[in-house]
């Protein structure tokens, strides 16, 4: 089954997170592994998981000269995950250097660029310099992204319908900060529900607290997917 859910692993250490993925289904979700759990558990977690049947999006993040990048890239891609991501704000010859990396791989993962973290505002930007909104700057990212070869990019929901007109439907959003109606926002700045976003046009929506710390994780997880129903 094809799945646009993406649960976060966001935990301190491996067996509360393997905890969690025994009440869950592959059939169901993906699995996103990040920098705390992966720099503790590390590539041994990521094996498991997928051993389990999940797939995993490596969600490092990766932004160094271009030659490290590739080379990390290339590593996510020989541990197998399904996506594997870079700082668009990283530049031209960084990500150009991860798409050809990955080139004639037969198991190539999916190469996404960050944009603007979610947990950013306008106001966050503008501390750091930059004169632009985070919508314009999302844009100029994912047109940079698009034309460096990278297979989409992470954006908040409410960047995705504009990107979707800007960049047409081969280009792959992938949306966090995503939680069901009711629950609380948390870090995150700009966030939507997961129907909201599909409508909007993310292909991908990582979802967290809304899943992980439910009572009843699997049950949330269908509830999710009702909610994604026709």
């Amino acid at each position: 089954m094809e799945t646009p859910v993406i649960v976060a692993l966001d935990f301190a250490s491996a067996q509360p997170a393997l905890d969690l993925v025994a009440r869950l289904s592959p059939d169901l979700c993906r699995l996103k592994v990040g920098k705390e759990l992966f720099t503790r558990s590390g590539p041994a977690l990521v094996e498991d998981l997928q051993q389990r049947g999940f797939e995993v999006f490596l969600d490092l993040k990766f932004h160094d000269i271009p030659n490290t990048v590739a080379a990390a890239v290339r590593a996510a891609a020989d541990l197998g995950v399904w996506m594997v991501n870079v700082h668009a704000s990283g530049g031209r010859r960084m990500m150009e250097a991860a798409v050809a990396e990955l080139e004639g791989l037969d198991n190539k993962p999916l190469l996404i660029g960050v944009t603007v973290l979610t947990s950013m505002s306008d106001a966050d930007l503008n501390e750091l310099g930059y004169e632009e909104t985070a919508a314009q700057r999302v844009q100029r990212l994912a047109a940079l992204a698009a034309d460096c070869g990278l297979d989409g990019v992470v954006c908040s929901a409410l960047e995705a319908r504009a990107l979707r007109d800007a960049r047409g439907e081969g280009f792959c959003l992938v949306t966090p900060g995503i939680r069901l109606a009711g629950d609380a926002a948390g870090d995150q700045r700009r966030v939507v529900t997961p129907a909201d976003a599909l409508a909007l046009g993310s292909d991908y929506l990582v979802i967290g607290r809304s899943i992980t710390a439910a009572a009843d994780p699997l049950a949330a997880l269908h509830r999710v997917h009702a909610e994604l129903a026709p």
